[in-house]
């Protein structure tokens, strides 16, 4: 169990209510204003804490930046290696299944997976037809 602060629920609410899946500078540039005392350092910290208790989902890094994930359940994503935007993919994927066959296969327990699709989004696919 982790200690209650006013800045660590801050930051896991700012994961938590993101579509965008923040890098750690995202989520310290947006609170920032509201705890002028917050440290980059605080911040990286407490995701850091996140990940560890299983609050958290490291999608991957983008961009030389981490970014994060607070929808815990396993789906996939897509990442824009244009401008480096991530999405989730909401279409049925069965990842239950896809577990089960990999734990069949190879006789063994998969704890976590992470399906991750790469491309150019559909603005970054027009800009670079232009």
């Amino acid at each position: 169990m982790r200690k209650y602060s006013r800045k660590r629920e801050a930051i896991l609410q700012a994961i938590y209510s993101s579509k965008s899946h923040p890098a750690a500078e995202t989520v310290y540039n947006e609170l920032k204003p509201m705890f002028p005392d917050l440290s980059l350092g605080t911040v990286y910290r407490n995701i850091s804490l996140f990940k560890d208790l299983g609050e958290v989902v490291s999608v991957g890094v983008v961009n030389g930046h981490e970014r994060f994930d607070g929808k815990l359940e396993p789906h996939p994503h897509f990442i824009c290696d244009g401008c480096g935007r991530v999405d989730d993919i909401e279409t049925g994927f069965d990842v239950s299944k896809m577990d089960a066959d990999v734990e069949k296969e190879l006789n063994c327990r998969v704890t976590q997976h992470n399906l991750v699709f790469r491309g150019l989004c559909a603005a970054c696919a027009e800009e670079r037809r232009k």
